[in-house]
């Protein structure tokens, strides 16, 4: 009876951190234009969920969620269920990353943790509003780390949708743009998509277990990138690149080089296969895309070549991308 009595009166952690996290997660709304068979214009409220970034205000969410708003029709509701009217900062689709902003200040803004202090295994909690019910809880556990979807890629070099946190806790329609926590009530991703048998068939998608969330490092850089910038600058190294085929030098290898742009100017050639990031192993190239996101333009990053056989490294600026890369 005691150890029964004891266990009770334990703290449930989802508890305390839905506590902690809830005052930083808001509900987007959104109105959109639709067309009826008759050809009618209309708008119709569509929901999604925020985290709140910064006290004065600015909102972080993804893209999706707000990118078919009409001007001036992006309204947010606060954990007090106060609604205030929102604008569009700016948003980077690639990412599914997007920050809008209320003139209000004194907001408590989510305190967030990087991707590479969590662990598979770790609590996971999710909080936002799955079909439109406001600041919902829902709890599993990081499933795995380092996901990419492949249908996200689409073939294009620089869709940076990589790098995702997988977690088993219930995310709907609804929950994107919203909180994934850890046990300490720090936001380790942006919740961004879920996977469901129902999409086979055309029908809504409902949770399985399967959802992912954009790992936190890279939301808040992209964040801060279209805070300063008013978009974002998502930076290059200037290669074309593939995976490795060479089954003892996993990596990834270099198709093309850029003239004129960094690769080049530190010596890497085609036909290296770029082994490490900064000492991060790397497997595929989105292994390196998912690195070189959560950087500026202007840092430095170290790579490690591997050029037939011999082993050295090598440090490259980033810079932006100039309009004919094609980004």
């Amino acid at each position: 009876q005691e150890i029964i009595k004891s266990e009770a009166m334990l703290v449930n952690p989802v508890t305390e951190v839905a506590k902690k996290v809830q005052p930083s997660v808001v509900n987007i709304t959104i109105e959109v234009i639709e067309y009826d068979i008759f050809g009618r214009e209309g708008l119709v409220p569509a929901v999604g969920s925020g985290v709140i970034f910064s006290e004065d205000g600015y909102i972080l969410t993804n893209a999706h969620v707000v990118e078919e708003a009409e001007k001036e029709n992006i309204k947010v509701t606060f954990f007090n269920g106060k609604t205030e009217k929102a604008k569009l900062v700016g948003m980077e689709p690639r990412a599914d990353i997007a920050v809008i902003k209320v003139d209000k200040k004194n907001l408590k803004a989510a305190e967030f943790i990087s991707v590479r202090d969590i662990e598979v295994g770790d609590l996971a909690v999710a909080i936002g509003s799955p079909f439109g019910f406001q600041q919902t809880v829902t709890s599993g556990i990081v499933s795995a780390l380092g996901r990419e979807i492949p249908q996200l890629i689409g073939g294009e070099e620089y869709k940076v949708v990589v790098d995702l946190i997988q977690t088993d806790a219930a995310i709907n329609m609804g929950n994107s743009g919203g909180a994934l926590a850890n046990i300490e009530g720090k936001v380790m991703g942006i919740n961004t998509l879920i996977i469901s048998p129902n999409q086979m068939y055309g029908l809504m998608p409902t949770s399985v277990g399967l959802g992912f969330a954009i790992p936190s490092d890279i939301a808040t850089n992209i964040a801060n990138q279209i805070i300063k910038y008013g978009k974002s600058r998502i930076p290059i190294i200037g290669i074309k690149m593939g995976d490795s085929t060479d089954p003892d030098v996993p990596g990834v290898f270099v198709v093309q080089v850029f003239e004129d742009l960094p690769a080049e100017k530190a010596g890497i050639k085609v036909g290296d296969i770029i082994t490490k990031c900064n000492n991060i192993v790397l497997r595929t190239q989105l292994d390196l895309i998912a690195e070189i996101v959560k950087y500026n333009v202007g840092d430095k990053v170290e790579l490690e070549i591997n050029r037939n056989g011999k082993v050295f490294t090598t440090k490259v600026q980033l810079v932006d991308a100039p309009p004919e890369y094609g980004r």
